[in-house]
């Protein structure tokens, strides 16, 4: 990508995290290793687990098991000089939290109207029109998404551009469709469905909407999405 627009990775300057799981940080240190003048933009929460990663990795080899060295490789931790705690605003870009899909969850506004909406703004293989909500463990909280996304709402931005992938310019159905369906997920978690049949609802949606099940569910597997679902629910039972 970034040979496309004629660059290479020492011409970058700043990274600019959404939040630390690792399709979207794992690979900071290695990064940083290589580039060491790149700075790392990254919330209060997550900057400890950039440091020194060693808890974030043994709860990602719970998760994964025998596939995560495949699947992520080396985890380098982030010299503690190139991380940057980010406020509100950033290389003059509003910053803001935005939990629900993970506690250490940030997006980013631009002066053009364009949110850099990490995970917050859910799942959307462009240019389909399906959106679906990424909910792994450990720590989605329903509520509080419901909070980040009157927040986007809020601030009214003209387009999303979405990690997974690319760029929605249809704020207003986009979201609307994503509050529907995280309600709809997690109250079908709540009655007790398993993880086949969980699995096997999303897919009748997805085909129903128009959508590739195959490609989404390789984008976001389903069952890490009901696992957070299935953790969500069991914190609220034992509260």
């Amino acid at each position: 990508m970034l040979h496309q627009h004629g660059l290479e990775l020492r011409d970058l300057r700043h990274l600019l995290l959404s939040h630390i799981h690792l399709d979207h940080a794992g690979a900071a240190g290695v990064l940083v290793r290589e580039h060491p003048a790149l700075q790392v933009h990254v919330s209060e929460i997550g900057a400890p687990h950039l440091s020194d990663p060693t808890r974030l990795e043994a709860s990602a080899r719970r998760l994964y098991g025998d596939t995560f060295d495949t699947l992520w490789g080396e985890l380098a931790p982030v010299p503690q000089e190139n991380i940057r705690v980010v406020g509100t605003k950033v290389l003059g870009l509003e910053c803001f939290p935005s939990p629900g899909h993970a506690s250490h969850h940030v997006c980013y506004l631009a002066g053009d109207g364009t949110l850099y909406a990490g995970d917050a703004a859910g799942v959307r293989l462009q240019p389909d029109r399906t959106v679906l909500p990424p909910t792994p463990p450990p720590d989605f909280d329903l509520d509080e998404w419901f909070g980040t996304i009157d927040e986007i709402e809020k601030r009214r931005p003209s387009r999303l551009a979405l990690v997974h992938f690319g760029v929605a310019d249809d704020p207003g159905p986009h979201l609307a469709e994503l509050r529907q369906r995280l309600a709809d997920w997690t109250r079908r978690a709540g009655e007790g469905v398993t993880e086949e049949q969980f699995s096997a609802s999303v897919r009748k949606d997805v085909t129903a909407s128009g959508g590739d099940a195959e490609i989404y569910e390789r984008a976001m597997p389903f069952w890490q999405s009901y696992a957070g679902l299935e953790r969500y629910w069991e914190q609220r039972r034992a509260s």
